[in-house]
């Protein structure tokens, strides 16, 4: 159980890199602890509030052929800045400029749980 814990706080950390190197609208300070801190906050709110978001949105879920989980990955991100920004950690920001860039990333985030749930299920 702890395992799985530290290897999707590494993968989440490893998504949010990678989304903060590919998308110019992602800007990330604070080095190593951002990632650190947002792969942290991304595991629990994917653990907590993304299962209860997708049951409320289960309609939308439906009707979009799945494609409104995008938008509950760009809500989770939105949260995970917030938190981060919010509780103002020393030297440490992550800023999103747009609704496109949540989206975007979104899209790298979930390919990368995808893959994380994939693997980790064996």
């Amino acid at each position: 159980m702890l395992k799985r814990a530290l290897i999707g706080i590494v993968l989440n950390a490893a998504g949010l890199f990678l989304i903060v190197e590919f998308l110019s609208e992602v800007t990330a300070t604070g080095g190593f602890k951002v990632y650190l801190i947002g792969g942290i906050i991304l595991g629990l709110l994917n653990t907590f509030i993304k299962p209860l978001m997708k049951i409320l949105s289960l309609p939308f879920v439906l009707i979009t052929a799945g494609l409104f989980l995008i938008v509950i990955n760009a809500i989770i991100l939105y949260l995970t800045q917030w938190v981060i920004n919010v509780m103002e950690f020393r030297d440490v920001a992550l800023n999103f400029d747009g609704m496109g860039a949540y989206l975007i990333a979104a899209i790298i985030l979930g390919i990368i749980n995808w893959a994380t749930n994939l693997f980790l299920k064996h």
